[in-house]
């Protein structure tokens, strides 16, 4: 009985010592920071758009395969999947991060500030990587050198997802997470969980904050269609206004939010962001189109907000006389931290931050194509910080600006947050 009793211990005993971090992990992942700030600084500086990240992705395959990862590439259009098999027995980890950048011309006074421009919508736009993508494409590449150079000791399996079109695929194109999914990006190997982050420019650099359970919101665009018949300006009564409809709808809108919806249980947000209507002064239009978004978190109540925006354009509509026609197309589902994979690897980032720097937060209406991978696996989506010690978060340019700044000193962070999570996830196994 005893000595089935120390094999039983001597076996755990090993499963765990297999599961530990390499002793030399730290200098390894310092030995890499100065390359992780060269390849952001690189992305930066030569930033495409969603679905067009041709060369972003050449450049992370050709790299992946020098490190004799296996590499799969293209995927979803222009991404790249590789895959990292460790000598220790274990799970199947996936970490992801996106690669695409924003049709925004560039203020920042950095000397590899983007001097890209292309077409966009017909029109010709800047590019940066104005959400802080390139730092994410580059701290994944770091994560991927530290794990190669700790093969030996890495548990199971760990699958790099570079995901293009994050921030949406243009016209009718498909991209993004749903077509890494699509294309099986989680299934060969059979992902069992995955992880990922984002940089944040108002969270104190080197500072991680999560939250778990619903973290972002689900991301919505309407389209709504108010018909009239046009007049001329000085005679409106012979015409029904489609504009000055479309004003009481908007107005309307805004009232779901503040007076139909149960904000104690999640937030709500419902914005119009162009409206287009008209040729001249003194012409009643025919027509009126209205754009926007809406952000929930929380599926039924996400449900019941479509509803209520269909029903209050159209009856508004029709008091006026009008008719509107309303559609709306789902861009992201909720991003949801699973409780339970929280709790189990929430100790990872309090090991890569530390216990002061690493918080709790409130929802974040912002929304990520991430949660589609939460529908697939268990998933985990945390902010790291980048706002510059003593810089005010109320007064740092915002994501998707023009002036959008990042500090790079805590890249190691990211990097550490990473390598952390592949190995301590394997002890929850």
């Amino acid at each position: 009985m005893r000595k089935k009793t120390l094999v039983i211990f001597l076996f755990f005993a090993s499963a765990v010592s297999a599961q530990q971090i390499p002793a030399n992990y730290s200098k390894l992942v310092t030995d890499v920071t100065p390359k992780v700030v060269e390849w952001r600084r690189y992305f930066h500086e030569h930033p495409e758009l969603s679905n067009r990240e041709v060369n972003t992705g050449a450049y992370i395959a050709s790299y992946l395969k020098s490190l004799g990862l296996e590499v799969k590439s293209p995927i979803a259009r222009t991404g790249v999947v590789a895959v990292l098999k460790g000598g220790r027995p274990g799970p199947v980890v996936a970490l992801r991060a996106d690669i695409d950048a924003l049709p925004v011309t560039e203020r920042t006074p950095v000397p590899f500030a983007s001097k890209i421009t292309t077409s966009y919508g017909g029109q010709t736009v800047g590019v940066m990587h104005a959400c802080g993508h390139d730092s994410h494409i580059a701290m994944l590449m770091g994560t991927a050198t530290v794990l190669k150079q700790m093969q030996q000791q890495v548990p199971g399996t760990v699958v790099f997802l570079f995901q293009p079109a994050e921030e949406g695929a243009p016209g009718t194109e498909e991209g993004g997470a749903p077509l890494m999914i699509k294309e099986g990006a989680l299934d060969n190997p059979k992902v069992e969980a995955v992880f990922g982050l984002h940089i944040a420019a108002s969270i104190p650099v080197g500072e991680i904050w999560y939250k778990s359970g619903a973290f972002m919101a689900s991301s919505d665009w309407f389209t709504i269609k108010v018909k009239g018949r046009g007049a001329h300006g000085s005679a409106p009564w012979m015409g029904i206004d489609p504009i000055t409809t479309a004003a009481q709808i908007i107005e309307g809108l805004q009232h779901i939010v503040s007076r139909e919806s149960d904000i104690t249980k999640a937030p709500v947000v419902v914005s119009v962001g162009a409206i287009h209507s008209g040729v001249r002064s003194n012409i009643i239009p025919e027509t009126c189109e209205m754009i926007g978004t809406i952000r929930t978190l929380d599926s039924k109540m996400q449900k019941e907000v479509h509803e209520r925006i269909k029903n209050t354009a159209e009856h508004i509509a029709a008091s006026c006389g009008a008719t509107a026609e309303v559609t709306i197309e789902t861009k992201t589902l909720v991003t949801y931290n699973d409780p339970a994979l929280v709790k189990k690897t929430l100790s990872s980032l309090v090991t890569a931050a530390g216990a002061d720097k690493t918080k709790e937060m409130n929802w974040i209406t912002g929304s990520e194509d991430f949660s589609y991978y939460g529908e697939k696996v268990p998933s985990f989506f945390f902010d790291l910080g980048a706002l510059p010690k003593g810089k005010d978060p109320k007064t740092a340019p915002s994501h998707h600006t023009a002036d959008f700044y990042i500090d790079e000193s805590g890249f190691d962070v990211g990097v550490k947050a990473f390598c952390q999570l592949v190995f301590d996830y394997a002890k929850t196994k």
